[in-house]
């Protein structure tokens, strides 16, 4: 199940709220929480939740066993079986065929994979339960008792199948003892509506765009329909996906954070507008702030950080990041693609951007960003290459350009709409308005009437339109 679909939003969630507020009982409500996620989880693959419990209850077991034997030699092994455990479903479920196709190109072995089907959401969840465990080591938190709360975090639907990756520490106390208010469920159905607007109105157009230009797993671009495409087209499709990517993730961060606050959880922001950076460190503070403070806690600042060898801790994060988005090489390239500009950057070149127009060192940034999400999008190196020449041939297209030029004409308002959203727009209105509201209740009017409209269009979208891929499932 998505959160942009009809039964998410006419049925599933308003029969979770219902009754969640059905009563005041904290228990109950964590419990009617902890059914829908896993109800919300087990929709398309059931069979899953049992491996999803089995992790959680191995890792709640874990933390108590740890914080019991703290200082001991035993608290390491506690932490040894949870990096086991959940490295090594990781391993078997996502990099299981690429291990095993790197082995026998190696060895010249012919070892078959299981191939199991991915887990939806395996990535986020076992870095939920991990950083978890090592938090408890460290002694940050206390480990959580009662296993229902704990699942409760593990499982959480508005964030369990594709982030915001949520770190314990952030909600411990919501967990327990959450204060819901008309004000918090107000600012959640507003994100809500805004992140449903970013994903059915923008990206999921986009992603249309994109499939036209680049193709997707399921009509894939072959290299007749590439040789077919002008080196404009090529550039329109990628810019196309570094606009699904960025609506389409920051989309379904903003509908979880509003989840969150829905039902009383306050999480952290995992978007940043992104593409205003000056640089590419800039860039990856504001993309996935999530995902890079894991890295950050987790493995650069405990390979020594920013005080011992610098650049190698840099590589070893680069690749795990590239590593952690896809069993294939192409995501290992796209992740030293960026360790080789942070590191330029590390070096010598951040002295030089803050002494050049910010024009300019904007334009630096997007002139990396947007070519390095084509090494992302094709997992087949063939296809990478030819594409990449494809981008920097600057040919025409030889069936001409008609169809293009209707293509842009067509989407000319969609498309400004869409880059002007790239830029922190909505906030300064917003600031605006509640300046020249004179009351309270003309805010709140102009707020409601806002959310209404947005929840119209995108209703009138998903009712007229089947195509609603998301991209970070497959992650």
């Amino acid at each position: 199940m998505v959160f942009a679909s009809l039964i998410f939003l006419f049925l599933f969630l308003p029969l979770n709220l219902i009754l969640y507020y059905s009563s005041k009982n904290a228990t109950w409500r964590n419990w009617v929480l902890i059914i829908f996620s896993l109800f919300f989880y087990g929709w398309g693959e059931p069979i899953w939740i049992s491996l999803l419990i089995l992790s959680s209850m191995v890792d709640w077991a874990n933390a108590l066993f740890i914080e019991k034997h703290k200082g001991t030699k035993w608290a390491k092994v506690g932490v040894v079986v949870t990096l086991i455990l959940n490295l090594g479903l990781l391993a078997t479920f996502k990099y299981d065929v690429f291990i095993v196709d790197q082995v026998n190109a190696l060895l010249g072995t012919s070892f078959s994979a299981p191939g199991y089907a991915l887990p939806i959401g395996i990535s986020f969840y076992t870095f939920h339960t991990i950083s978890y465990v090592v938090d408890v080591y460290r002694g940050d938190i206390k480990a959580q008792r009662n296993f229902p709360n704990f699942l409760m975090y593990v499982s959480l639907y508005s964030s369990l199948v594709a982030g915001p990756i949520i770190r314990y520490a952030h909600v411990a106390t919501e967990i327990d003892s959450r204060k819901e208010n008309l004000r918090d469920f107000s600012l959640g159905v507003s994100r809500f509506c805004i992140g449903l607007f970013k994903k059915v109105v923008i990206a999921n157009v986009a992603a249309e765009l994109v499939k036209k230009y680049m193709g997707d797993n399921s009509d894939l671009l072959t290299m007749t329909e590439l040789s077919a495409l002008s080196s404009a087209e090529a550039w329109f499709g990628l810019i196309m996906f570094a606009i699904q990517i960025y609506f389409d993730f920051s989309g379904y961060s903003d509908m979880a954070i509003g989840l969150g606050r829905m039902f009383g959880f306050h999480f952290r922001e995992n978007f940043e507008y992104p593409y205003i950076s000056k640089s590419i460190s800039e860039f990856w503070r504001r993309w996935h702030i999530s995902l890079g403070s894991i890295f950050r806690d987790y493995v650069y600042i405990p390979l020594g950080g920013n005080k011992k060898r610098v650049y190698f801790n840099l590589l070893v994060v680069w690749f795990l990041t590239g590593m952690w988005h896809g069993a294939s090489w192409n995501f290992i390239f796209w992740g030293l693609y960026f360790f080789v500009f942070i590191a330029l950057e590390k070096a010598f070149l951040l002295k030089a951007l803050d002494k050049v127009p910010a024009f300019v060192s904007h334009t630096y940034a997007l002139l990396i960003i947007i070519p390095g999400w084509v090494i992302f999008y094709f997992t087949d190196t063939n296809m990478l290459v030819a594409y990449v020449q494809k981008l920097f041939s600057f040919s025409g297209s030889p069936n001409g350009n008609t169809d293009f030029f209707n293509t842009i004409t067509t989407h000319l308002f969609w498309l400004i709409m869409a880059i002007v959203l790239c830029m922190p727009v909505y906030h300064k209105v917003k600031a605006y308005i509640e300046k020249k509201a004179s009351r309270v209740t003309v805010f709140d009017s102009v707020t409601i009437g806002f959310n209404v409209l947005l929840l119209f269009i995108c209703v009138a979208q998903l009712v007229g339109k089947s195509y609603n891929p998301f991209i970070y499932f497959r992650f």
